[in-house]
């Protein structure tokens, strides 16, 4: 057991939500002996599936399942361009495949491997939209019903876009295909929802926003002044990852609460938002970073400087990969909050083990390793799908091609 070596690498994917999802299992020269591991990048899953097994997979053959830090600064740094989000999420699931291996190997569960527990359970928050007022309301108060006490709020989805289901837009004529959305009638919409949720469901739910980069920055400072009197938990991603150093003259605006990082994929992205305390809460997707190795460095990054972590948990992500944050949720000191978007009851076919949730808390088990499998023959029933990209190519009233 001493000199265990990675024998072979394999990727699969799988859309039991109708989503796809990347799941990386390292196998080692003990037969019983392997790990899973999280790869999800959906939009581009199949050039992290190509990265995986004809770059890593034949680089990594044979190498030392124990030397995780090694392997990691390897797999970084042999492609000499670094930290773009496929190889990023292709070496995530090789990395995260490696810690299961680890914990595995010690008897424990990988919280207790990287240091054991600063809480028993993991609040999380869920995502109330509707296409109106009150489908957003419904929706919260089902939440609230079931437990939940942090809830963020959206209306028509990101910037109440998809062709005016929302909002009705002008374009100009011969305007391309796209989600149109028209920043001042998304403003307006949005405050007239928090309004309301205020005003109906009051004030002993914590609420939060995600501007999903739509503005400006003008337009930014405004909303976040406007804002204020809802007393969010945090405002989520208000500037675009290019536009990171606004966030001083933000912090300077405005009393909310800040989160930010879901897009970023290279540590100079965050190094100044965080040293300066410009943020609250660091938002990055694990697997876009490459995995746990570096999250684990950043959630320390972090607690220096009294930023908390509110990982990414979109619903583009393997339960392999939400179990793998949850465990550095429960030993992170400063630890936030974590997004949950659920688990399907396909999913939970595919990946026995998933955590599971009681009044708002997530709770993981205590089986040796990251404690989520991954059963190959359901995965199979739940082939990849053509995805809805729609979304993605957002536009302003007149076309222009915008950040989704």
């Amino acid at each position: 057991m001493d000199h265990i070596k990675i024998h072979d690498i394999k990727v699969f994917v799988t859309a039991p939500r109708k989503i796809n999802l990347v799941v990386v299992k390292v196998e080692t020269t003990e037969p019983e002996l392997y790990g899973y591991g999280c790869a999800t990048f959906t939009w581009r899953h199949k050039a992290v599936v190509t990265a995986i097994e004809e770059y890593l997979r034949p680089m990594l053959k044979g190498k030392p399942a124990d030397d995780i830090e090694g392997i990691w600064q390897t797999m970084m740094g042999s492609s000499y361009w670094r930290n773009g989000p496929v190889l990023n999420n292709a070496i995530s699931g090789v990395d995260e495949a490696l810690w299961d291996i680890k914990a595995k190997r010690a008897g424990m569960p990988l919280h207790s491997l990287l240091g054991g527990k600063c809480r028993e359970g993991i609040a999380v928050y869920r995502h109330a939209d509707g296409s109106s007022m009150e489908e957003v309301e419904e929706c919260i108060r089902g939440y609230m019903e079931e437990g939940y006490r942090y809830i963020r709020c959206h209306m028509g989805t990101y910037g109440g876009n998809f062709d005016g289901k929302i909002q009705r837009i002008v374009k100009p004529a011969n305007a391309p295909e796209g989600a149109y959305f028209h920043p001042r009638m998304y403003m307006n919409s949005v405050y007239k929802l928090f309004d309301r949720v205020r005003r109906d469901i009051g004030w002993d739910i914590e609420l939060m926003h995600d501007v999903h980069e739509r503005l400006s920055f003008a337009e930014t400072l405004e909303f976040a002044r406007e804002m204020e009197q809802y007393k969010l938990f945090f405002l989520e991603d208000s500037l675009s990852p290019e536009h990171v150093e606004f966030f001083k003259t933000l912090r300077h605006h405005t009393i909310l609460p800040l989160a930010m990082g879901e897009l970023f994929t290279n540590p100079n992205e965050w190094k100044s938002i965080v040293q300066n305390q410009w943020i609250d809460y660091m938002r990055v997707h694990l697997s876009d970073i490459g995995g746990l190795t570096p999250a684990r460095k950043l959630a320390h990054f972090c607690e220096a400087y009294g930023v908390r972590t509110a990982w990414h948990g979109p619903n583009d992500l393997s339960p392999i990969g939400m179990a793998v944050q949850m465990h550095l949720d429960l030993n992170s000191h400063n630890f936030g909050i974590q997004e949950f978007s659920g688990f399907s009851n396909e999913e939970q076919e595919v990946f026995p083990g998933c955590p599971v949730i009681r009044e708002g808390y997530a709770y993981v088990n205590d089986n040796p390793g990251i404690g989520v499998g991954f059963d190959e023959n359901a995965a199979r029933k739940y082939p990849e799908v053509d995805m809805d990209h729609g979304w993605l190519f957002s536009r302003l009233p007149d076309g222009t091609p915008v950040r989704p």
